[in-house]
């Protein structure tokens, strides 16, 4: 009778004026011994590329026995070893019984925990069932070994751009130099203003190259180099301390882009992690090509409609949508993939709750990494959404930085913020910097 009394007080809600005591009286009532048993696929992996769409593991777990009919919720959690799952990757699986992750999703989330490319990570898994916000269950724990790979090049160096025609003036922080394939040898894609510049290291004035003579060879603490506005590819060589400079722009151009076959083209941004170039935009129905420097001198198309690009080839068909456009300057291939953009939109977004959108960035050295700097929000509130549409919303019920899928809305003080959003298979998760 004590039983069945104290889950009607759970399911009816009026146990939420218990004491502590009393609480954990009810647990101990409900079965303390109840706790979901788990298993793994493996307790020791070697994550590969070559098999990232491949499941590399499954965990799986039993239905607890509470000695009545409950709906019980799951959340997986995934932490170091020794932690006690302190900081946990978290799960929710909802009423599933097993969650799954491919080579490409398990080596994301371990890059997510800190695990670099080839290191070797040790983990523990256990999972919680969840009866009420009183009675939560957990697992034993299990161990897993991981390794992971490198899916991303890391091509930084510490040479960088500084100047009034930089970015970010002669205070920095400098506009990246990345290695090449040649020891010594680097190259920066940036868009400068009228103004001077120097290139120097490690974002500081103690080794910093100009040039004297106005003519590429570069002296220690040596004259500001004076440039005009445009985009530019800058070669610096380390070996012989020289550099160059050359009009540099990549961009979409055609009847399906958002400025026709006049132009100007939208623009490709470099990728360091891939050393290809990227553009994220909307498209129409029609055709499109890619060219340097908007001008028809130098354009690809594809004939043979296969990925391969050609000088001078044949117009790119394609359907309206939102799309990311990948162009790979090395082997000249391409490819078109639909994507969905994150915004922000609500009260305190510049555009309200109708938007249009802020629209954030993608950073490709991270999986499902979104930002947007120097954002300026009023007080109020917000939410993030996918391609200005309520189709697919997310919020904060916790106010926690942990999004929910309609959830609530995110209450925000005035001010300019960098914001981070995460969708990644750890995600999704927000940060929100006031500047």
């Amino acid at each position: 009778m004590k039983r069945i009394l104290l889950n009607i007080l759970f399911f009816t809600g009026l146990a939420v004026g218990f004491t502590a005591c009393e609480k954990e009286e009810i647990r101990a009532v409900l079965n303390p011994g109840a706790a979901p048993e788990i298993t793994v696929s493996a307790s020791s992996l070697t994550l590969t590329k070559e098999n990232e769409e491949q499941t590399a593991l499954t965990v799986s777990w039993t239905k607890p026995d509470y000695g009545f009919s409950a709906g019980v919720q799951y959340r997986l959690m995934i932490d170091k070893v020794g932690n006690n799952f302190a900081t946990p990757q978290v799960f929710a699986t909802g009423n599933e019984l097993s969650k799954s992750w491919t080579h490409k999703q398990l080596n994301g989330l371990l890059q997510a925990m800190g695990y670099k490319g080839e290191e070797m990570a040790d983990l523990d898994i256990a999972v919680e069932s969840i009866l009420s916000d009183d009675v939560v269950q957990r697992s034993v724990a299990l161990k897993l070994s991981a390794m992971g790979y490198l899916d991303k090049l890391d091509l930084s160096s510490p040479w960088g751009v500084v100047g009034s025609a930089a970015a970010n003036g002669w205070d920095g922080p400098d506009m990246p130099f990345y290695q090449t394939g040649a020891a010594g040898v680097f190259v920066a894609y940036v868009t400068l203003k009228d103004g001077e510049m120097k290139i120097r290291q490690n974002n500081d004035w103690a080794v910093n190259y100009g040039d004297d003579g106005a003519n590429g060879t570069l002296e220690l603490n040596g004259g500001n180099i004076a440039v005009k506005a445009g985009t530019y590819q800058i070669t610096f060589n380390s070996n012989d301390l020289t550099y160059k400079l050359e009009a540099l722009s990549w961009g979409l151009v055609g009847s399906a882009t958002p400025n026709g076959w006049d132009g100007p083209d939208f623009p490709f941004t470099y990728d360091p992690s891939s050393d290809q170039w990227r553009a994220i935009t909307k498209l129409v129905d029609g055709e499109m090509k890619i060219r340097k420097n908007n001008d028809w001198g130098v354009n690809y198309g594809d004939d043979g409609n296969n990925g391969s690009l050609e000088l001078n080839g044949a117009n790119i068909a394609v359907k309206a949508g939102t799309y990311l456009v990948t162009f790979n300057t090395k082997e000249f291939t391409y490819t078109i993939e639909p994507i969905s953009i994150p915004g922000i939109v609500g009260s305190s977004a510049p555009n309200g709750w109708d938007g249009p959108d802020v629209q954030l960035k993608r950073d490709f050295s991270k999986d499902g990494f979104w930002y947007a700097n120097g954002v300026k929000l009023a007080a109020g509130e917000i939410k993030f959404r996918m391609n200005n549409d309520w189709a697919l919303n997310y919020g904060d019920d916790g106010a926690d930085g942990k999004l929910e899928v309609g959830g609530a809305n995110i209450v925000v003080k005035a001010g300019t913020y960098n914001v981070e959003l995460d969708l990644s298979d750890a995600g999704p998760t927000y940060k929100l910097t006031a500047k």
